[in-house]
């Protein structure tokens, strides 16, 4: 079924700033639907076009009768009050009746694993994403958008909403830089190229194979164009003989063929990002002591040691809240730790990516962000013009002049890294450095740290980005754990299991399967024991078992009398779900381990 259409739509900031010119799209049921360009080039512009929060200046939008349009935004709002309850009730506003506002808010809420009653105060930026999403399909649209959702989100979570909206089945159109829930999620990508929405059936990987020859393709056609009107060029000057002998149709067409060369929008460059290098480290570069980190009675860090060496690249993961920008502050030696030490190397030369972008000042212009008022910088030892040098980060002399508050979250983003590397270093500390970056200058960033030749510790929830970079990784595993893996994510996953000491699997072998939940990595070639083969034969009854109990209490939460009931037995009743729920996946977990050894 057709749900929204846009015909020949024009939309433009000002009368250089084009977004769309004469853009054609249609949107279907049950399509999961990526929205990809360059930061700046309309993306979030489009999806307040299409719930209808602006309007184009010329051209049609075509919605289906009682269409419904939902939006998770970007950034999290500062003004969030009350229990999660509140907050995603007000999704409904007035229109139902309180004991069906309660049955459907409650309801979303359980399939989303969230405590109703639990303030949004105490709450990570992960989980106020999921209060937000909670929020945005109470309604139950038609067409859900979502711009950017996996910002703010640890790598947990990421996984919890890559399977939500697999089962989601309503449209989802969305805006994302992470490849892989784009390649596992996505069935169609529709790219605004030149000002035009192109739509390409399939996944990201699917997107690229075929952007690649439509590029081809597009070169040669540009060539072929560009020879001929050089050939008419040469014609039209041969003089007084051309003038005697040429017609007035070819003139014409000459005419028409170099306004359509003055009209044709030559592709953007791509993001010119080098990191400037500077004398080696020396081959210390941190040592870190039985650091312990408390922040109360809530320890963050425990008794974690480690040694970093130079040329080392690494990546730090781990929940909202985890204490993963604890640990860059204490290797900073911004912040003491409770207990430890830490020791820094000689000859560190530190550049510091800050998430929070602390570092630009809104008050200042572009350019003044980067230089502070002088005409050029020094990159490689080498005196480069800044609007040159700004240029290489795309953005144009008019637009580096402007000021900085006007910038979309990826051009802040890119302008962060822009300043970032007019700094040599040859330790790069990045938090987070990949949030509202488009696509090209994603790879680009992830090329040039792999060529980086100093020092990388990188916090980040972009799996495919760890995979690209990091040669090992410190993941965070609760309770104050922090554990150290040979390789990017895919490795720390298929490595989990076996960090832990010979006497604790020995341990973890005589543990029912609720307990092992860390023990599911598949060995590399094992005979399962007589109480391994006995545990397997009784899991499927103890799956039965729980699904029937999870079921009953899905039935109970579904009658609109349960609501009735006081909050304490409401409460407890939810608690029971949550916990059948958790040792549903670790005995899945555990099942799937034993029936593949």
């Amino acid at each position: 079924m057709l749900l929204l259409t846009l015909r020949n739509i024009y939309l433009a900031y000002g009368p250089t700033e084009v977004l769309l010119e004469n853009a054609q799209l249609t949107i279907e049921t049950r399509e999961r639907i990526c929205l990809i360009g360059r930061n700046g080039a309309g993306k979030s512009s489009l999806l307040k076009l299409i719930q209808g929060e602006i309007l184009s200046d010329k051209g049609e939008v075509e919605r289906a009768p009682h269409l419904k349009i939902a939006k998770l935004i970007q950034e999290i709002p500062r003004d969030l009050e009350g229990t999660i309850f509140d907050v995603v009730s007000k999704g409904l506003g007035d229109d139902l009746q309180h004991w069906e506002i309660e049955h459907r808010v409650e309801t979303i809420l359980s399939k989303m694993d969230l405590d109703p009653y639990q303030d949004v105060s105490t709450l990570s930026g992960g989980y106020i994403r999921r209060v937000l999403m909670a929020q945005a399909i109470l309604t139950e649209p038609d067409i859900l958008l979502l711009d950017e959702p996996t910002n703010h989100l640890d790598i947990t979570t990421i996984a919890w909403l890559e399977d939500f909206l697999l089962k989601y089945n309503k449209t989802v159109l969305f805006i994302t830089h992470d490849r892989l829930l784009l390649d596992k999620i996505a069935t169609r990508i529709i790219e605004i190229d030149h000002g035009q929405l192109v739509s390409w059936k399939g996944n990201y990987t699917d997107y690229l194979v075929h952007k690649e020859s439509a590029l081809a393709a597009e070169a040669k056609r540009n060539d072929l164009f560009d020879k001929r009107l050089a050939d008419e060029e040469r014609w039209i000057r041969q003089g007084v003989k051309a003038r005697r002998t040429r017609n007035e149709g070819r003139v014409r067409q000459l005419e028409a063929m170099r306004v359509q060369r003055q009209n044709r929008r030559d592709r953007l460059g791509t993001v010119n990002m080098q990191a400037q290098s500077v004398d080696a480290s020396g081959k210390l570069v941190f040592e870190l002591d039985h650091i312990t980190h408390s922040y109360g009675e809530k320890t963050v860090i425990r008794d974690f040691s480690s040694v970093v060496m130079r040329g080392d690249k690494i990546g730090i993961i781990g929940g909202n809240g985890a204490g993963k920008s604890t640990l860059l502050q204490i290797m900073l030696e911004q912040l003491a730790p409770t207990s430890g030490t830490v020791r820094q190397g000689t000859r560190l030369n530190i550049s510091y990516f800050d998430q929070q972008r602390e570092q630009l000042d809104d008050t200042k212009s572009i350019v003044d962000n980067i230089s502070d008022s002088c005409d050029f910088v020094t990159i490689n030892g080498k005196q480069v013009h800044v609007m040159t040098y700004l240029n290489d980060f795309l953005f144009s002399p008019s637009r580096a002049r402007m000021s900085t508050k006007v910038l979309s979250g990826g051009e802040r983003h890119r302008l962060l890294l822009a300043r970032l590397f007019t700094k040599p270093s040859n330790v790069l500390i990045l938090d987070e450095p990949t949030n509202d970056l488009d696509m090209e200058t994603l790879e680009l960033l992830e090329a040039r740290l792999v060529e980086y030749e100093g020092t990388l510790i990188l916090v980040s929830h972009d799996r495919a980005f760890l995979n690209n970079i990091v040669t090992s990784t410190w993941a965070f595993e609760g309770n104050g754990e922090l554990q150290e893996y040979i390789g990017g994510y895919d490795d720390y996953l298929r490595q989990r299991s076996k960090s832990k000491s010979k006497n604790k699997e020995k341990k973890a072998e005589v543990l029912e399967p609720a307990q092992a939940g860390a023990l599911f990595v598949k060995p590399t070639s094992r005979v399962l024991s007589y109480k391994e083969k006995s545990e397997l034969e009784k899991l499927p009854k103890k799956i039965e078992g729980l699904e029937k109990e999870r079921d009953q209490l899905y039935l109970l939460i579904a009658d609109p009398n349960f609501y009735k009931k006081n909050q304490n037995e409401t409460q407890a009743i939810h608690a029971q779900l949550k916990k059948i729920e958790e040792e549903l996946v670790i005995v899945y977990q555990r099942w799937n381990f034993l029936e593949g050894t």
